[in-house]
């Protein structure tokens, strides 16, 4: 008899806590599927890397904001260690294919991208990055090519392709080609205004139009650089104007570079990178909470350099980067994940399955 009278005694108290009003505000009513998806890709950004924006700087850390975490396995088709192409063609077409390959399956046959299913609903689409907007991981999100290295062959698909808005550096892949043609005329045809200053975010872009951003010849500058505001500007803008399609929209932001400082083994690089991404991470963030239709999902295609957080000669009140390999490993990675269908994202899994969450959940796939 003790025991049922402490279940009958448990039962009443949670009764009692649950008919308790609560003293945290009204949340905004989440709905089922999401209206705009925005993908954050911290290139070569591992558990290592999202920890070091923990330890350095004055800021608070925006990955502290996510409640949904999950992880994935980013072994490519032909490799345990995948590359750039390989995984973001996982992410933009939900396929494991070579190391190398932009937007084609393991017999180099196309594949239909998530930023074409996303237009093909009327939806709007665009692709940010600190590289080149040629580079692997971008252009994973608009073109079909053999080899990552054919730059000329990706440049003169981004006209003709599904995407909105890019910005990005990458100029003499489009202007000063070895073949000698300069694709001005073919993005004049398609509707694009492609500005090779300034991204001039004081102006209105005309939702009617196409808007490219073209600022550097290969690369923007590295953070210590100078790179400044870039990313964070180059956001808000995309998602100013992206936003005001109806059907809703589709970005990729990638932060390059984090990749960059893993290759050459360097910690300080890293550490200004993430710092970077981590505050356009928090005002992606500070927009989907205000909108309540967008899933934000943050993640990386693989972890570089072998990066951890050791002590510095042994004194374990300080911190210093070191490395296991100039090149990328085999770590699982860690997914963030907030708005609408954001749970669906816990987990292990394999890197492909985020293509394949978003597409399910938005049902851009129809």
């Amino acid at each position: 008899m003790k025991n049922y009278k402490a279940v009958i005694l448990l039962l009443s108290a949670s009764v009692l806590i649950t008919g308790c009003k609560s003293n945290e505000p009204e949340k905004k009513e989440v709905v089922d599927n999401p209206k705009n998806v925005i993908l954050l890709i911290g290139d070569g950004m591992g558990l290592s890397q999202v920890s070091s924006s923990f330890y350095f700087g004055n800021e608070t850390s925006s990955f502290e904001r996510f409640k949904q975490i999950g992880f994935i396995k980013t072994s490519s088709q032909s490799d345990l260690i995948t590359d750039s192409a390989a995984g973001a063609t996982a992410f933009s077409a939900g396929v494991k294919t070579y190391n190398g390959a932009i937007g084609v399956d393991k017999d180099t046959l196309v594949v239909p991208l998530i930023t074409d299913k996303a237009s093909k609903n009327q939806v709007a689409t665009g692709v940010i990055s600190t590289s080149s907007v040629t580079h692997a991981t971008p252009a994973s999100f608009f073109a079909h090519v053999k080899r990552r290295s054919m730059e000329e062959a990706i440049a003169a698909q981004l006209p003709e392709s599904s995407i909105d808005f890019f910005a990005g550096a990458g100029n003499d892949f489009f202007f000063k080609r070895k073949d000698s043609t300069d694709l001005s005329t073919a993005f004049s045809k398609n509707g694009f205004v492609v500005d090779t200053v300034s991204l001039n975010t004081s102006q209105n872009l005309d939702g009617n139009k196409k808007y490219g951003f073209l600022l550097a010849p290969k690369s923007m500058p590295k953070m210590s650089e100078g790179r400044g505001d870039f990313l964070s500007q180059a956001t808000r803008l995309g998602v100013d104007y992206l936003s005001k399609n109806k059907a809703g929209f589709f970005l990729m932001v990638e932060g390059s570079q984090i990749d960059w400082g893993g290759h050459a083994n360097d910690s300080d690089y890293i550490v200004e990178e993430v710092k970077d991404f981590s505050k356009v991470i928090g005002e992606v963030l500070d927009f989907a909470e205000k909108d309540g239709n967008t899933l934000v999902v943050v993640t990386a295609d693989h972890e570089t350099g072998g990066y951890t957080l050791a002590s510095e000669n042994g004194n374990y009140n300080k911190i210093k980067g070191s490395f296991s390999t100039g090149g990328h490993s085999a770590t699982l990675i860690p997914v963030f994940a907030y708005g609408p269908g954001a749970e669906n994202f816990q987990g292990i899994y394999e890197n492909n399955a985020i293509y394949h969450k978003i597409i399910q959940l938005t049902q851009w796939g129809k």
